[in-house]
């Protein structure tokens, strides 16, 4: 069946009536409900029907304007319908579903929330899901220990309905799909400057060994290692799982480098690591940042600390804003040029990294 008359169809169907599910049109019809999607879509841009969750119905009727409009209801109609999907757990998440949130509110888009597992399978049936219900796009935020990952880019480069990828960063094979991020690169750099400017030649790097930002982080503080000629400084990963060892533990290395005056600055990812550490300091009768100066990265609890801590901040609720909006420009005009944006997040200096106690010296 050739696209007008699908349209066409359609609109007899909306006529005869009042209002159809894409669901039900596509299976009689015989053609996928993505198609048939996109036919409606096209339709209520020329102003043929209305777009609703789902389906369509039919334009209201005309009639006089009442000399004294009533309060307006709540209108049913929505421009897009997109699937969010996110892993379990993590106030990470929270503040870039809060941006997410806030853009489709203003570009009247319906935002329906999946979490994803820990499997690829688990993934693929959530996405199932998602576009058997009759979602327009999707924005990924993936479970980080997703694997295989050959076969999770070959899949994500085939899905059905246009996605972008959420603070995450795949590889070649999934070239299709859009993606927007922080540059945890950058910001890795920004910390290490701003210890340097305070005086530090040596910087430390604690991250997690399981964050999927790790790899960036040590990127960009390696960079910023090299080019500003500092003496390269040693990189810890601690491990925070289930079968981790209690946080002292986990900190072992970095104290005795602290207590033996080898590390005076550090970069830890990520607040609640950083805090830990800080008290752990204490305990052994280190001060914050007499004795290591600190820089956190995530700054979601850092002002909560006993010694509030500088931090860097991903920009995350930009981060969710711009990955909607890019979804919809890319339902709203397919043939735009595909996007990868990087967005650079930013130092909020306190106690911590000892900037005050220069500042007033």
């Amino acid at each position: 069946m050739l696209a007008d008359e699908r349209r066409e169809a359609i609109l007899r169907a909306v006529e005869r009536q009042g209002s159809i599910t894409v669901k039900e049109l596509a299976e009689e019809m015989g053609v996928s409900a993505v198609t048939l999607r996109q036919d409606v879509r096209e339709l209520a841009g020329r102003g043929l029907l209305t777009r609703v969750h789902g389906g369509a119905r039919a334009l209201a009727p005309a009639g006089p304007a009442p000399a004294e409009a009533p309060a307006a209801a709540p209108s049913t109609t929505e421009r897009y319908a997109v699937g969010l999907v996110v892993p379990p757990g993590g106030y990470y998440y929270a503040e870039v579903i809060r941006g997410v949130q806030d853009a489709a509110r203003s570009l009247g888009v319906r935002v329906v929330l999946a979490v994803s597992g820990e499997s690829l399978a688990e993934n693929q049936e959530q996405v199932r899901q998602l576009v058997a219900g009759g979602i327009d796009g999707l924005l990924l935020m993936l479970h980080p220990g997703l694997r295989p990952v050959d076969e999770a880019e070959q899949w994500l480069s085939g899905l059905e309905v246009p996605a972008v990828l959420v603070e995450r960063r795949a590889g070649i094979k999934a070239g299709r799909l859009e993606q927007v991020a922080s540059d945890h690169a950058y910001g890795a750099a920004l910390a290490v400057r701003h210890l340097a400017a305070l005086g530090h030649d040596r910087v430390a790097l604690v991250a997690r060994v399981e964050s999927p930002n790790t790899a960036h982080l040590s990127a960009g503080y390696a960079e910023a290692v090299e080019s500003m000629g500092l003496r390269p400084g040693p990189e810890y990963r601690i491990v925070t799982g289930a079968d981790a060892a209690p946080a002292d533990g986990r900190f072992d290395e970095v104290i005795r480098a602290v207590e033996a005056g080898e590390v005076r600055a550090a970069l830890v990812h990520n607040d609640i690591d950083a805090i830990a550490l800080v008290g752990i300091l204490r305990a052994r009768g280190l001060r914050v940042p007499e004795d290591l100066a600190l820089v956190t990265y995530d700054d979601e609890v850092a002002e909560l600390s006993e010694t509030p801590l500088t931090a860097v901040a991903p920009p995350k609720q930009a981060v969710g804003a711009w990955a909607l909006d890019l979804a919809v420009r890319r339902l709203s005009r397919p043939a735009t040029p595909q996007a990868e944006i990087l967005l650079r997040p930013e130092l909020r200096v306190r106690a911590s990294c000892g900037a005050q106690r220069r500042a007033s010296a």
